[in-house]
């Protein structure tokens, strides 16, 4: 009190030296977090996961009921004896960092896409024979890296899904879909996947990712080459079987294509514009600039870039809903049941993963990741189970400190551009060896049983991504990163 008696200006050193005090305090006990957290801490993690893959498979009604609870009750597991272990206040920072920072906008992301790719419907007369299929994938695949893989397959989905209503035999169309369009296809830009974009915001140029293209293009001819024949296989087993596409067309009144609801492709736009506002605006206008943002606890800002990519992504969402025709959702069989699934189900992986976080960003570079063929198998496999963003990150401040003299110049250093491929296409090609890898790979799944199609298991789902894309990534290291 002595100190602020005399006069406003004691009253303020006063105050700057205690909140110096507070910040060091705050700073050494993230640092004694990240140094001491034990590794069976992630076991809430890996309950999680287990949950997912085997509950819906012994309990499955109950799983519909109760996903989360299940989610609140891994969260606790892991929330609890953390606050018992390190005090509530980081306890309470650690949660709010991860829900608001990261599981929020992700949310409100594939909230406004979901919402406005329902409104787009395909009208006509569209039967799903092999050409047509081959087709569709090809069109998603081309704009996922435009649009965003979770963009495109939700605008793509549906219409695959109508397009073989006739067939018995779908479940590799929602395989090969998740493999290609809610995955390898967003690698050409930043704006096909969240990791690309965090790349670009940390000094990797917009067009860089272009050096993926090669890759991508030997992964895309040996996937469509081996679809094809999937899908000419299953294709003649039906007819065979007595099923067709003329089971749904009738001769005397096939209609020409066209598109319902287009005007939602504006709204489509406006989300992009939104997640480009994100990146661009801290650069472009001091108010956005050196993280300014809504102060919410401690050291957690809530970014006003942030804040406006959201609001612009709802009022998109908002403007859709208002606009769109229900017939046109009637068509598209749009619920909300999907996104409410993955809204329940991605909290406790959030929440449950934050160790796995802290523990990678505090040993990451104690992994002895120095070459590109190492690079991508780890920051793949992580990505198959956790946030391929952080990942992604974790792995870029690695490969920023091995002291690479040329390449790409990032704010985390310089690092090589073989190595940024690897890392790049690690990050975004193997979040489609499992269902939890890459968000749409679970509103895929959602939407296809919504529709009555029985997709495989999280395992079985693996073992379909273990038989296909394991040979596919050997092959990406041998020719690429070796």
């Amino acid at each position: 009190m002595s100190l602020c008696y005399n006069t406003e200006y004691d009253c303020n050193i006063f105050k700057f030296l205690c909140n110096q005090i507070i910040r060091k305090v705050v700073f050494m006990t993230h640092e004694l977090v990240s140094a001491t957290l034990p590794v069976w801490s992630i076991i809430p993690f890996a309950g999680m996961l287990l949950s997912i893959a085997i509950v819906p498979l012994v309990r499955p009604e109950w799983w519909e009921k109760h996903m989360l609870g299940a989610a609140i009750a891994w969260s606790l597991l892991f929330l609890i004896p953390f606050a018992a272990a390190y005090g509530v206040g980081e306890s309470w920072f650690r949660l709010l960092e991860s829900v608001l920072l990261d599981y929020i906008p992700f949310i409100v992301l594939l909230f406004g896409l979901f919402v406005v790719a329902g409104g787009i419907a395909v009208r006509g007369t569209l039967a799903g024979t092999t050409k047509i299929n081959c087709l569709l994938l090809f069109i998603g695949t081309f704009l996922a890296s435009w649009i965003g893989t979770t963009g495109a397959a939700m605008l793509l989905i549906r219409p695959l899904i109508r397009a073989n209503a006739w067939r018995k035999n779908k479940v590799h169309l929602m395989v090969f879909f998740i493999f290609l369009v809610a995955n390898m296809a967003g690698c050409l830009t930043p704006l096909g996947d969240p990791p690309l974009f965090m790349g670009f915001q940390r000094g990797v140029p917009f067009t860089w990712t272009f050096h993926l293209l090669p890759i991508l293009v030997l992964n895309l001819v040996l996937m469509f080459a081996l679809f094809a024949f999937l899908d000419k296989h299953f294709y003649n087993k039906e007819v065979k079987e007595g099923r067709t596409p003329l089971d749904l067309i009738d001769e005397n009144d096939k209609q020409p294509l066209r598109l319902e609801g287009a005007h939602n492709l504006i709204f489509i736009a406006l989300i992009i514009i939104g997640v480009l506002a994100n990146g661009l605006l801290p650069d472009m206008f001091p108010a956005f600039a050196n993280g300014a943002g809504l102060h919410i606890y401690d050291e957690i800002v809530f970014p006003y870039a942030t804040l406006a990519e959201i609001a612009i992504i709802l009022v998109a969402a908002f403007l859709s809903i208002k606009t769109t025709r229900k017939s046109t959702r009637d068509l598209n069989e749009f619920t909300y049941a999907p996104i409410l699934e993955v809204a329940k189900l991605f909290i406790g992986i959030f929440v449950t993963m934050i160790p796995a976080l802290i523990l990678l960003k505090a040993h990451g570079a104690e992994l002895g990741l120095s070459h590109p063929w190492q690079m991508f198998w780890a920051t793949g496999a992580l990505s198959s189970f956790l946030d391929n963003t952080p990942t992604y990150l974790v792995f870029l401040q690695t490969a920023g400190a091995l002291g690479a003299t040329q390449g790409i110049t990032t704010s985390v250093g310089t690092v090589s551009q073989i190595m940024l491929e690897a890392i790049s296409a690690g990050a975004v090609f193997m979040g489609a060896n499992t269902y939890i890898g890459n968000a749409p790979n679970f509103m895929v799944k959602s939407i296809a049983e919504e529709n009555k199609i029985k997709m495989p298991s999280f395992f079985g789902y693996m073992g379909w991504s273990v038989a296909i894309l394991i040979p596919l990534f050997i092959i990406d290291m041998v020719v690429f990163f070796l």
